[in-house]
């Protein structure tokens, strides 16, 4: 199988430019509409209940189908075509958010169609960042791989967690129909770009039958499992996304009481995240060049725990921002270097199951961080919530390092400035 992808991707080498352009312009209409309606369903959720546990739920939906459908959609994106599923999820993604915007101009809008949707468009973004992953490395070579990685992590950093929260916040104060009804219009021209991509993004089949989904699902669990770097790499991301999962369903509460900031204010708060992480994501290669990839992606273990940190002792905005702007920077730091590492040791036709497989944990671990922090904070409030997260991401440090030592790490630079091919699984 080898021979047969390696003339593709070089193929699709010669449009890398053309289509690394579409694929950032796709990334940050995407992730500003995502963006957006990370902030507004919960705070619209507020108007319907009071309840922490309540309100983070809607959180939990939007990233409880990770944990159902990612291994499936796995195989799919390795069997299907990948700019094909792209669409699909966008198109589910206007019809979901459009049947939330009628029942909202219908005044029939409650919390458990909240939730529906959420669940819904949960799915659709498993397709959707499973596909565009999966899409990269036979898009762009190895060595241009980073740079390509910053760009695309920048655009989802700045749309989704720095301009779409900012805008969710003045768009959920203009009214629940008008963000609903910008977010499902952004969603649907932004369908449109991918035409412009050039190329066939299916995976070749070797031979005429197709082996069994579960037989493929296994595949790819056993592969993640044999490599230890990537399966170690898995776990810490696990562990980290929960303090996510905690720091994104406890703030909109938290932050409208106890803080005491308004809708919009608190759409800046959220904002932090997305500043630090464009920051990081603008600075991976140098801080790599000056401190090496391995200290980079150590600091952004001790970077996240300071985001939960902070409000678990003050209510100080500035400095929760301060706190939230420094796990973002870490976050960006982390996610360029992971995909590098990741696309230089997963081949093409195992990457859609590989990627799927990982986030399953990470992205997983985001609605079970949400959903704990939720009853934690009703039974002992949310800053004592908080820190219980804090000392979370503390047990993550010495994994990592015995895992990816420096002699590991060094073959790793070596593999990347190699810009050669993985072997295919």
């Amino acid at each position: 199988m080898t021979e047969t992808l390696e003339p593709r991707v070089r193929a699709a080498a010669d449009h890398s430019g053309r289509n690394t352009t579409v694929l950032v312009a796709f990334t940050a209409a995407t992730n500003l509409a995502d963006g957006v309606l990370k902030v507004a369903l919960p705070l619209i959720a507020t108007t319907l209940t009071s309840s922490p546990a309540l309100v983070s739920g809607v959180l939990t939906t939007l990233m409880l189908p990770w944990l159902f459908t990612a291994l499936h959609v796995g195989v799919l994106v390795d069997r299907g075509d990948r700019r094909k599923l792209l669409w699909l999820a966008n198109f589910v993604r206007v019809a979901v958010v459009g049947g939330l915007l009628a029942a909202v101009l219908s005044d029939v809008l409650t919390l458990p169609m909240i939730y529906a949707g959420g669940v819904i468009l949960g799915v659709a973004e498993v397709i959707a960042l499973t596909a565009a992953a999966a899409l990269l490395p036979s898009v762009v070579s190895g060595p241009k791989r980073e740079r390509a990685n910053s760009w695309l992590t920048g655009a989802e950093t700045v749309c989704n967690e720095f301009i779409g929260p900012f805008l969710g916040g003045l768009l959920v104060a203009a009214g629940a129909g008008i963000v609903l009804g910008t977010t499902a219009l952004t969603y649907a021209i932004t369908a449109a770009t991918l035409v412009f991509l050039i190329g066939r993004f299916r995976v070749p089949q070797t031979t005429a039958a197709k082996p069994a989904v579960h037989a493929q699902i296994a595949e790819g669990l056993r592969y993640l499992w044999d490599q230890r770097v990537l399966r170690v790499m898995t776990v810490l991301v696990t562990a980290l996304n929960s303090l996510w999962g905690a720091w994104l369903a406890l703030m909109p509460l938290y932050a409208t009481t106890a803080m005491g900031v308004d809708k919009a204010v608190y759409g800046l708060l959220v904002g932090a995240l997305g500043a630090g992480g464009t920051l990081g994501a603008l600075l991976v290669a140098t801080c790599n060049r000056l401190f090496g990839r391995r200290q980079v992606m150590l600091g952004n273990i001790f970077l996240t725990g300071t985001m939960v940190a902070t409000p678990a002792f003050s209510t100080n905005a500035w400095v929760v921002a301060a706190g939230a702007f420094l796990g973002g920077l870490g976050s960006g730091l982390w996610v360029v270097n992971s995909r590098t590492v990741s696309q230089t040791l997963v081949s093409t036709a195992m990457m859609g199951r590989y990627s799927a497989t990982a986030r399953l944990f990470g992205w997983g671990a985001v609605p079970l961080g949400a959903f704990l922090s939720g009853l934690l904070a009703e039974w002992a409030g949310t800053q004592v919530a908080f820190a219980v997260f804090t000392v979370i991401a503390l047990t993550v440090v010495v994994p990592f390092l015995r895992v990816y030592s420096r002699p590991v790490a060094a073959d790793m630079e070596r593999r990347i400035a190699s810009g050669v091919e993985p072997a295919a699984q």
